[in-house]
């Protein structure tokens, strides 16, 4: 399969693990609020990962039209938050160039794709063609027996602690932990990033009990 082939463009000592907070679950209708990402460190020689803090960013979207209450009490951007927010052309470019040529990866990374990809579309702005990495599907290599699938039971397994859930930034940072925490098990087959991905590809066809 020649999806996983190396492109040159691919900067491969920064990945960048992100989070999206949307006025819904769906992700084909829904209007996207907020981005936030973290940079990644890999030193491949010695096959370590190190959150760089200094290396994120946030943003959130300008909403013509604010989502509903319950929305709002689970993620906690408020009317003036979301009104005020950064025009979402200009915020979606900001992103792109924060990605730059990294991969992405993400806690069900699908989610996070298709909304990213159609905001960028809506507001014509060019689409990403960076790589995306699901980190669940990489908890399930890297842990098979752990009968987890949502983030929240993850960080339970780990004993990660998230300051604010449901937040962007909050949730990448645990996002995050959760890769490091995990990583010293998937490090002895990964020498590049496409040994990552073939990781992930593998198990996202296998079922687990």
């Amino acid at each position: 399969m020649s999806w996983w082939k190396k492109s040159p463009n691919v900067d491969e000592s920064r990945w960048v693990a992100l989070d999206v907070e949307t006025s819904g679950l769906d992700a084909g209708r829904d209007r996207l609020l907020a981005i936030a990402a973290i940079g990644i460190r890999v030193d491949w020689a010695l096959r370590q990962l190190a959150i760089v803090p200094a290396d994120s960013f946030e943003v959130i979207l300008q909403q013509e039209a604010v989502s509903n209450h319950d929305n709002i009490l689970l993620h906690g951007i408020g009317v003036q938050r979301q009104r005020g927010g950064v025009a979402p052309a200009l915020a979606l470019a900001g992103f792109t160039q924060f990605c730059g040529n990294s991969p992405l990866l993400a806690f069900h990374s699908a989610f996070d794709e298709m909304v990213i990809q159609r905001h960028l579309k809506l507001h014509r702005c060019p689409a990403i063609s960076n790589p995306w990495v699901d980190i669940e599907h990489l908890c399930g290599i890297a842990y098979p027996q752990v009968r987890a699938r949502a983030l929240d039971e993850w960080m339970v397994h780990f004993n990660i602690q998230c300051a604010v859930r449901h937040q962007a930034a909050a949730d990448t940072l645990a996002e995050c932990e959760l890769l490091l925490r995990i990583w010293p098990r998937l490090a002895p087959e990964c020498r590049r990033w496409a040994d990552v991905q073939k990781l992930a590809a593998r198990q996202r066809w296998m079922t687990r009990v």
